[in-house]
């Protein structure tokens, strides 16, 4: 063979190869390019607890909130309940009532172990994160990459964008609601959910348009883990999320549970109950599948705590705290203009969906994460404050109960003025800053102007009109005192007072984004004394 032969062949070879790779790689979706290694600050300065009495303060309630759920128990009929409080890390109180097999006899207890239904779409959505963090899928990623029946969907106009996954995370599919359909769909196979979705599917509205709840949209979800994953969605739910979290008394399939611990699903009749039928794992159990306990559910409630308040330190759970926050955050927020707050005031609120979670912010700024649940013969919620680190969830065994009387007992804990939102901690830079702006102020030192002053600052109002305004407070103030510390409203916003003979000094500034941050904007005036 000559030269000239073996080249041709080399050439032939590298080409075939080059078709091979291209078309192994065509079909599989996008991974998002992340930087392995960052800078940050090592000073940062996290939010924190003053005078922190949160545990003793609700151990302290036991009495009461036993009472209150004893007596929503009886209104409603509900054979059992068990509740249980979680603050930071730690089930800091349970009570339970009633009983999770009347025909046995048995007692509910924090051990007892009920389906949770759709409290289990959290889990789905963090499993699609964690793939999404570790490259192997995007959201923006269409369905179709992965559910090859979604090719022939058709959508009700021209315009829709095409289904992705973030659409279904984000309950915006544009899928009708379908609670009590999808509630029994739950132990159906896989080739019931593909063969539906290769027949085609309706939708209410197009894709990233409006809200509305989807159980088919989880279902799908879990189809993806499944195949991204490469092991079936509950294997990876449990490998990945439940054992890492010391979960182990987390079922898919209630056939598993030993028998004194499994609550048994009702639904009224008569006056009296009847036994609701347990469907068994299938398909849909991404939307709702997942078997706890409130020992077992309550760690799930510390990881979610543990990503707030953003700070420095190793990551300890199966999923970055960052990525937590993520799912705390809110998707086509909606205005509650009629809400109230844990006093029954008026408090307006914006509620949206996250990834797989329901928040609200009310008008004082509180954030509110939470998921019910309800199957037959069930019904769950949970919702925790992250400013607050508390976590509150409590599990029924009533067709499509609410198991608690959530505003009394968030009234008990939350109208305590003992239990405190974390504080906002200032920055360093803006604590120098403040320092030195409180000496610029009094003596004008052209020095110390240029190097904290923007230069914005006197092209918005000149020097001359600015000092001669502020040298006004000040001598409004009379003679100067105590000077209080910061009141950040970020780490580079915020205020703070100087105490005057006649009265207190309030100055408002804002720093600049850049390297060494300078003062952009500037607000003092006089606060007389009452």
């Amino acid at each position: 063979m000559n030269l000239d032969q073996i080249n041709s062949i080399k050439k032939t070879l590298l080409f075939s190869l080059c078709i091979l790779l291209y078309s192994s790689c065509v079909d599989a979706p996008a991974t998002e390019e992340t930087p392995t290694t960052k800078s940050f600050l090592s000073t940062y300065k996290p939010d924190y607890f003053e005078n922190d009495v949160r545990i003793e303060e609700i151990s302290r309630l036991l009495p009461d909130i036993e009472k209150l759920m004893e007596d929503h128990a009886a209104a409603r009929k509900i054979p059992g309940i068990s509740l249980g409080i979680v603050v930071d890390d730690s089930l800091v109180l349970t009570t339970s009532t009633g009983m999770i097999n009347r025909e046995k006899g048995y007692q509910a207890s924090s051990s007892s172990v009920f389906r949770i239904a759709s409290m289990t779409k959290s889990f789905t959505a963090m499993a699609i994160l964690k793939l999404r963090d570790e490259g192997k899928l995007k959201l923006s990623d269409p369905v179709s990459n992965y559910i090859r029946e979604t090719e022939g969907i058709t959508y009700n106009t021209s315009d829709s964008p095409i289904l992705n996954l973030r659409h279904l995370l984000t309950m915006t599919a544009g899928f009708p609601e379908d609670n009590p359909w999808g509630d029994r769909q739950l132990d159906e196979p896989n080739e019931m959910l593909t063969g539906m979705i290769s027949e085609g599917l309706s939708f209410s509205s197009v894709p990233a348009f409006q809200y509305e709840y989807s159980n088919l949209g989880y279902a799908m979800l879990g189809n993806i883990v499944t195949k991204v994953s490469g092991i079936p969605y509950q294997e990876y739910i449990r490998n990945e999320l439940l054992l890492p979290l010391g979960m182990e008394s987390s079922y898919w399939e209630f056939d598993e549970i030993p028998e004194d611990q499994l609550a048994i699903g009702y639904r009224t009749k008569d006056n009296g109950w009847e036994l609701e039928p347990m469907l068994h794992d299938g398909s849909f159990g991404a939307m709702g599948g997942l078997i706890t306990t409130i020992e077992d559910f309550s760690k799930y409630v510390s990881l979610h705590l543990n990503a707030w308040p953003p700070r420095n330190g190793e990551e300890i759970g199966p999923i970055k705290r960052a990525t937590l926050r993520e799912m705390h955050t809110q998707q086509f927020s909606r205005l509650n203009a009629n809400s109230k707050d844990f006093n029954n005031e008026p408090c307006p609120s914006l509620r949206g969906y996250g990834y797989g979670l329901s928040i609200t912010r009310d008008c004082n700024g509180v954030r509110r994460v939470s998921h019910g649940g309800a199957l037959p013969g069930f019904g769950s919620n949970y919702v925790f404050y992250p400013q607050y680190g508390i976590g509150l969830m409590a599990f029924g065994n009533l067709t499509y109960t609410s198991p608690w009387p959530l505003s009394e007992i968030e009234k008990l804990i939350f109208s305590n003025d003992k239990i405190q939102r974390r504080q906002l901690r200032s920055s360093d830079i803006f604590d120098k800053r403040k320092d030195q702006l409180l000496s610029f102020l009094q003596s004008w030192d052209t020095q110390l102007e240029k190097e904290i002053i923007a230069e914005n600052l006197y092209l918005d109002q000149s020097r001359e009109i600015r000092k001669q305004r502020i040298d006004e407070v000040f001598a409004q103030a009379g003679t100067i005192g105590e000077v209080f510390e910061v009141e950040p409203y970020n780490k580079l916003r915020g205020y703070f007072k100087v105490r005057g003979e006649n009265g207190d000094i309030r100055v408002f500034f804002t720093l600049t984004p850049e390297k060494e941050p300078k003062v952009q904007r500037l607000i003092v005036r006089f606060i007389p004394k009452d």
